[in-house]
């Protein structure tokens, strides 16, 4: 497809695959493991990787600090862990580091507001596609309303869930830039549409790893409730899933396969 022009510049999509600046040429030695977790949990990572727990392999440097790679040595084998900041534009740009850094199987694990009434706070989702109402996929693929996320990388964890008796819903979420412009209104459509659950980060995240031709699924938790007419926060960020479903994330991500090695199932 070549470069097209549109009435709004978020829509004109460029095809090129080589830009100005390149992670590939900044990051230069690959030096993460093939099997990454993007945990969005940074109390988990400090108690499972921190104090010399997992070697920092090297660290993402921005504006605002770094967020060091740990390779942590598993029972699955060794894992890549980082943090990926919190928003679409912050997530796609640390994944393009780990791509280039050496990862090839992602999972990320964090947790999502609940768009559908009765969604119990820890309830696992697992996205099997995601509402692109955010910025930064259409950097990565042509303008579309949806992503759909790799269906055998997708298996992979709900394999992993049914191995442990985790109960899970799978479904479509809603990956939106602007968490104080979720409306009445608009939470209404999208629950019209299907989905489950909105967070921040899913459409980019899978956007990138199509893009980069690597792995990518998703664990998100129930956490806050956005489905009623006002806000329920629920103590969500203090959930007792957090340090299960991190450890879940890492099971799959070493189990998920490289998408050039054919079918992950």
């Amino acid at each position: 497809m070549p470069y097209s022009d549109a009435e709004f510049p978020i829509l004109e999509f460029d095809p090129s695959r080589t830009a100005i600046i390149e992670p590939r040429r900044r990051r230069g030695r690959k030096l993460a493991p093939e099997a990454v977790v993007l945990c969005f949990f940074l109390e988990v990572i400090e108690a499972v990787c921190g104090e010399d727990r997992a070697e920092e392999v090297t660290a993402f440097s921005w504006e605002h600090g770094t967020h060091s790679l740990y390779a942590l040595e598993t029972e699955w084998g060794t894992v890549g862990v980082y943090h990926p900041g919190v928003g679409a534009p912050m997530a796609a740009g640390m994944l393009e580091e780990a791509v280039a850094a050496g990862g090839r199987r992602f999972v990320a694990c964090g947790g999502a507001g609940a768009v559908i009434p009765g969604l119990a706070l820890g309830h696992v989702v697992v996205p099997t596609s995601a509402i692109r109402d955010e910025g930064t996929s259409y950097h990565y693929l042509a303008p579309g309303r949806e992503i759909e996320l790799e269906p055998g990388a997708v298996g992979t964890l709900t394999d992993v869930l049914a191995g442990h008796d985790v109960p899970h819903l799978t479904g479509k979420t809603w990956s939106t830039d602007a968490p104080y412009r979720e409306t009445v209104e608009r939470i209404a459509r999208r629950r019209a549409e299907g989905c489950l659950t909105v967070e921040m980060e899913t459409a980019a995240l899978a956007a990138v790893a199509r893009f980069r031709s690597v792995s990518f699924a998703q664990y998100l938790y129930a956490g806050d409730d956005v489905s009623g007419e006002a806000w329920d926060h629920r103590g969500w960020t203090s959930s007792s899933i957090r340090t299960d479903l991190f450890w879940l994330a890492v099971e799959a991500a070493a189990k998920l396969k490289d998408p050039a090695s054919g079918p992950t199932r």
